[in-house]
Order: C-alpha cells, then structure tokens, then sequence
C-alpha cells in the first residue's frame, strides 16, 4: 500500500453557468425613471390615463424595488437628490403633482392616482408613508408653491385614510420647527384635511398614533404654549383646531392633577396642603368646579385597591369614605355641591352599584353633598347610565328628604 496521499479528482473543461435567479440584479433606477417619464410625458395631463398606465406598468417594471424613485417622479418628476433638489443627470417630467395647479380640485384628482396605485399594488403602502416622511423633511428645498401643493395633497390623503398621522412627525424636526416651515406647512395641511372630514375625524386619526398630545411641537420651545398655538391657528382660520389643542392640554393637566392628587393622599399629605394645592390649580388651569369634584372623587376612589369580593366592596367603600380627609366636613367647602360624578362612577365601576345609595347617604351625612345637589340630580340632571338603577335606589331617601323639607318649610310658616 502506498503511503503516497491520493490526489482528489479535478474536473477539467467544462464551465458551469450561474443560474439568473442567483444572480444578484444591479441598482439602477436610471433606466427605470426613463420608463416612467416616456410613459408620464405621453399620456400628459390625462389622470385617468396616468392611472391606467401606472397599473399596467406594475407588471413589467419592478415596482417594488424602485418605489422611492416612482414617487419622486410622481410627486416633483425626476428622481430627488437630498435636500430636496431635483437629480440633473437622468431626463424628467413635467407631468407631476409639483408642476399641477394649486387648487383642490386637482389635488383631489392627483390623490386619486395615489389611492388607485396603491390599492392596485398593497406592497406600495409602507414605501409611500416613508417617501411622504422624507418629503416632508425636505420641505425647505420646495418652493412655497411646491410645499402648498405636497400639504393639500397630504392633508386629502389623511382624510381618506391612504396615510397614517405618524408621518407627520417629520414636521417636529428642528430646523423646520425653527424656520417655521412646520407651522406653515401645517396650516394648509390641516386646511386641506377640515375641508374633507369634521375635527372629531381628524382627532381620532391623531390619537390613534399618539399624535394628539405632540401639535405644540410644530413650534420652538420658546413659543410652545397654548396661547401662542391657539393665536396662529385661529389667526389662520382653524379654530377647530386651536380648540382641539386647547382641550387636549387641559386633559393632559387635569391628568397631571389627578396623578398628584393620589400621591398626596397616599402620602398622607396634610389636609390643608392638599386644599391649598386644589385651589391654586383650579385658577392657573382654569378648571371648573365641576370638573375639580370629579377629578377629587376619581382621585379618592383610586388611591384603595377594591376587593375583588361584590359583596363586600360597599362595606369597604363606606368606611373609605369615613376615613378620608377630602370628603370630612365638607373639607373643601367650594366643592361639595354636585352628584353628577358619583353614579357615572358607580355605573363604569360594576361592583359599586349596589352601594351607590349608601355613598350619597354617607356624603349627605358629611356635608360633602347639599339636599338641594341631590334632590336636582334625581329630578333633572341623572345621567342615562344605570338611570332606573340609581333613582330606585334613591327612592325612599329622596322621599325623606322632600318630607323634611316640607316640614322645615312649615315650621318657619308656624314661627311667623
């Protein structure tokens, strides 16, 4: 046996082909631009026919791939360098949304083309939510025309659901927001959307994405107040919208309120300390009393943990309510005269139905709650929620309360 190794086998004149599907395909959008040009310079200004050539194009060109540069063409007719700044070395198109008029109408025509794109080829959504982020963000390399244009189209696409609110966290970008770009950009946007929907719309796609509470962003930190946001958008004929704005503060306040409030009372803060801080915040929020009972009786409830146990919650809730401080006395006098916030409570909260009765009773007894408070919520201002389960309850001691009344009003008959 040789102790020479044996030479493996080598395979000698033959080639092998690398199959084309294992080939990896070189980036070039440049031939794909020329595709989309020729085809947007011969159907011209024809919507229609743009749409219909769109749709038969996705067939043969790899939309997928080259969507950024599909809708750079659509939108400003070439391909965008950063910045925002047309590429000069590929041939473009005049038949685009930037080079369209300014006006709603074709606007409108133009998200149509968008919206028929999109549904024809779902894999395009995510890639137009990043092209219209990244526009955005090159909003100062457009003229003001351009930057019109992009903010009707935007605002028509909101309102038709084709985009999500989160990609107007471009506009909170710093040199947008300190040139007052964002701000600019934003009044034709939300124009262009109120014109479409009604602001209830409108507020439920902002919260849906966190939006709400961030509108004061489009301005410099110096300038980020109510005020100020109230002020510009008013001025620019979108109350709607100030409004909206001012109304998420105060909830975001009132929260803020709530949150202190509980961790005064688990504190054991002073009584005292808590009324001083009750009152300061009801003249520098500007919150009504009303709203103040409900933020004090929510922030009670909510700093005990509820036994699990039906039958015995009301027995824990009165001896709460006995012990704590806010609701003593009448602790805050300026506070005890309404029973709106108890049964809409008691109704949301399923357990404390049965005790509702015993509550109000309780709070009577305290001075908290005035005969006068409850016998108007049984007669006039009870809340549909639990209605005919709540009045039932109350039945028998609105009764008394009426007899005492009477016989109050004619002993003072007697007496003069």
């Amino acid at each position: 046996m040789s102790n020479q190794r044996q030479q493996k086998p080598t395979l000698t004149g033959q080639r092998f082909k690398t199959r084309k599907r294992d080939e990896k395909e070189r980036f070039d959008p440049s031939q794909f631009q020329e595709s989309i040009v020729q085809g947007l310079n011969q159907t011209g200004t024809d919507l229609e026919a743009v749409a219909k050539f769109l749709d038969t194009s996705g067939a043969k060109l790899d939309y997928r791939r080259y969507a950024e540069t599909l809708f750079d063409i659509l939108v400003a007719g070439g391909m965008l360098a950063p910045g925002g700044t047309l590429s000069d070395d590929v041939i473009c198109t005049d038949f685009c949304l930037f080079k369209a008029q300014e006006d709603m109408e074709t606007m409108q025509a133009y998200a149509q083309v968008f919206n028929k794109l999109i549904r024809r080829y779902k894999y395009l959504e995510k890639g137009f939510e990043e092209e219209i982020k990244k526009l955005l963000l090159f909003l100062k390399g457009f003229t003001e025309s351009e930057r019109n244009k992009l903010a009707m189209l935007t605002g028509i696409l909101l309102a038709n659901c084709n985009l999500s609110a989160s990609i107007l966290s471009s506009l909170f970008n710093e040199n947008l927001v300190k040139e007052g770009v964002s701000a600019c950009f934003a009044v034709k946007l939300f124009k262009s959307w109120l014109s479409e929907k009604d602001i209830n719309s409108v507020a439920a796609s902002l919260r849906k994405v966190g939006m709400d509470n961030r509108l004061m962003e489009l301005f410099p930190a110096n300038k980020r107040s109510c005020e100020h946001f109230s002020k510009y958008f008013t001025d620019a004929g979108l109350k709607e919208l100030s409004d909206f704005a001012r109304n998420q503060q105060s909830i975001g306040a009132r929260k803020e309120l709530q949150k202190e409030l509980q961790e005064q009372m688990s504190r054991g803060d002073p009584l005292k300390d808590i009324i001083v801080y009750v009152q300061e915040e009801i003249k520098k929020n500007n919150i009504s009393e009303q709203t103040m009972i409900g933020l004090i009786w929510s922030s009670v409830m909510s700093s005990v943990e509820w036994n699990k146990k039906e039958e015995l919650v009301t027995e824990q809730a009165i001896k709460h309510l006995k012990v704590t401080p806010l609701l003593r006395g009448s602790a805050v006098p300026s506070l005890s005269g309404s029973c709106d916030n108890k049964p809409e409570y008691c109704y949301d909260n399923i357990h404390f139905m049965k005790a509702f009765q015993k509550i109000v009773v309780l709070l009577y007894k305290a001075d908290v709650l005035s005969e006068e408070a409850i016998l108007k919520w049984y007669n006039e201002a009870h809340l549909t929620k639990g209605k005919s389960v709540f009045l039932e309850q109350m039945k028998k001691f609105v009764e008394w309360l009426k007899n005492a009344e009477e016989e109050s009003e004619s002993e003072e008959e007697e007496a003069d």
